[in-house]
């Protein structure tokens, strides 16, 4: 009788799990865009992006639209957003890696991103409406597991203004792939007091 072969979304659960929190690259297929649900709307401050990453299945994307730590350490909480477009030859395939990581501050050497600030609302509404027309979701994070498999930890890991640990070459972005002319926009996210 031959062996089972274990399945790709257990291992990385258990791999998840049991080991220190990976930074990760993901490309995967945009399934639902949500705003996150909570009753208590003093916690909503996240959109959620659920991506199918074949062989891996459902990975969820939790991208901040505010910063609870900023508000509550009385600091602002909005958060500053750079999308930088531009044009891709054919869709990238899906698929998950470790990642040696990812730093803003070579991008911003060479491509001069404007951030602009964005309250909650209207950051939610933008991600909402960019999200669901995607057909390619590119993602830089930090894996975690829960009663889902996800990513977080998608903005600048830079010392801010609540948060004093200051992690380099671990940002995380987000970047969406559109059918329309090719297009593709890279967000950065930035909470106040980053560089």
């Amino acid at each position: 009788m031959p062996l089972k072969r274990p399945d790709a979304r257990a291992v990385l659960f258990e791999r998840i799990r049991t080991a220190p929190a990976k930074f990760v690259h993901v490309i995967g297929v945009p399934y639902a865009v949500q705003a996150e649900e909570a009753p208590d709307p003093e916690r909503l401050d996240h959109v959620w992006v659920t991506l199918e990453v074949p062989p891996f299945g459902r990975l969820r994307i939790a991208i901040n639209t505010m910063s609870k730590l900023s508000r509550d350490a009385g600091f602002d909480p909005r958060i500053r957003v750079a999308i930088l477009t531009s044009t891709y030859p054919e869709k990238p395939n899906t698929g998950l890696e470790e990642f040696p990581g990812f730093d803003y501050s070579k991008i911003e050497a060479s491509e001069k991103p404007i951030y602009e600030l964005y309250e909650h609302e209207a950051l939610t509404t933008l991600l909402l409406e960019r999200g669901k027309k995607a057909i390619r979701a590119e993602v830089w994070g930090e894996l975690y597991a829960r009663e889902h498999i996800g990513l977080h930890q998608i903005h600048s890991r830079r010392a801010s203004s609540a948060v004093k640990n200051d992690l380099k070459n671990r940002d995380g972005a987000l970047k969406f792939y559109f059918a329309e002319e090719n297009r593709a926009e890279l967000f950065l996210f930035k909470f106040a007091g980053q560089p």
